[in-house]
């Protein structure tokens, strides 16, 4: 198989565990930067070239297409689905999992836990919107954003609309989630890959902190995930349409809550502490794939 991946940088460790992980399987395989990547586009022509050169011929792409780089990213990305290029996350479904309102609302249509969930566009609504999702604490959260950022814990009404203004005096697009109080600062993550759990960790924050991510100073631990865990992550990743995706879960007295699908999880941490070859199981899966297609 001849296999790109899709990386601003070789280096991280994500990129390189899947390089290593094709090369141990007899894959070709090269590292591509995305911003670097550019398009020809004629009535039943596409093309892409990189760094002065066509680029043909690949079997499969796996996308780690940051956030920051989501629009161009998955323009890319779309352009190899049209050249026939097999790819486990399409472009449409990265860019769903990277909208957070409207994961919340597949979540919902699909019946899945998560916590309650407000949005509103108008000032003139907040004490409403507010009023809807019920006491404080908040949580207040972009629209878009990653590794935590753009997460705030409102303790108060007058927290929750400071924080409300604040963003929208930014024009930055929002959402508002009731606390769960009772994980006391823990979730799960889980890494689906072709439908299957096929590791899991749980993080923990710091005791000032009320975000989980190990970038923020989180710890983590192995877990081990019940039958219903294990079907509100399958069926979370498949409500967003993506086939290779890390899942945050709480657990709560209603059952798992998803709170987040990651289309590009990091997998140093699981690795680390599940002891699973992550990266080993997601060349695996698309060699499969591509198999399969003939």
């Amino acid at each position: 198989m001849k296999l790109a991946i899709l990386s601003r940088n070789s280096k991280l460790y994500s990129t390189r565990r899947l390089v290593e992980a094709a090369r141990a399987q007899g894959h070709s395989v090269r590292v591509l930067d995305p911003l670097r990547c550019y398009m020809g586009i004629a009535p039943g022509v596409f093309q892409m070239h990189y760094k002065g050169r066509e680029l043909a011929g690949l079997d499969a792409v796996i996308p780690r297409i940051g956030a920051s780089i989501t629009r161009y990213g998955t323009a890319v990305l779309r352009q190899f689905e049209l050249m026939g290029v097999y790819t486990p996350n399409i472009a449409d479904a990265i860019a769903r999992s990277r909208d957070k309102l409207r994961c919340q609302q597949l979540m919902a249509a699909n019946g899945l836990g998560m916590p309650l969930t407000v949005a509103g566009d108008n000032p003139d609504d907040t004490t409403d919107l507010l009023a809807m999702l019920g006491s404080p604490p908040h949580i207040v959260k972009l629209n878009e954003g990653s590794q935590g950022t753009g997460v705030v814990l409102a303790e108060s009404l007058q927290a929750s609309r400071s924080v409300i203004e604040a963003f929208r005096g930014l024009y930055a697009p929002f959402l508002v989630q009731e606390f769960i109080a009772e994980a006391r600062g823990a979730d799960v993550r889980c890494l689906v890959v072709g439908g299957r759990v096929i590791a899991a960790m749980q993080r923990q924050a710091r005791l000032d902190e009320f975000r989980s991510n190990l970038h923020r100073g989180g710890s983590a631990s192995a877990v081990t995930l019940d039958a219903r865990e294990r079907e509100v992550a399958i069926g979370a990743v498949r409500a967003v349409g993506l086939r290779v995706a890390g899942v945050d879960l709480l657990r709560t007295r209603r059952g798992p809550m998803v709170l987040e699908v990651n289309s590009s999880p990091g997998l140093e941490g699981i690795e680390s502490v599940s002891g699973v070859d992550v990266a080993g199981q997601i060349v695996g899966y698309v060699a499969r794939a591509v198999a399969r297609r003939g």
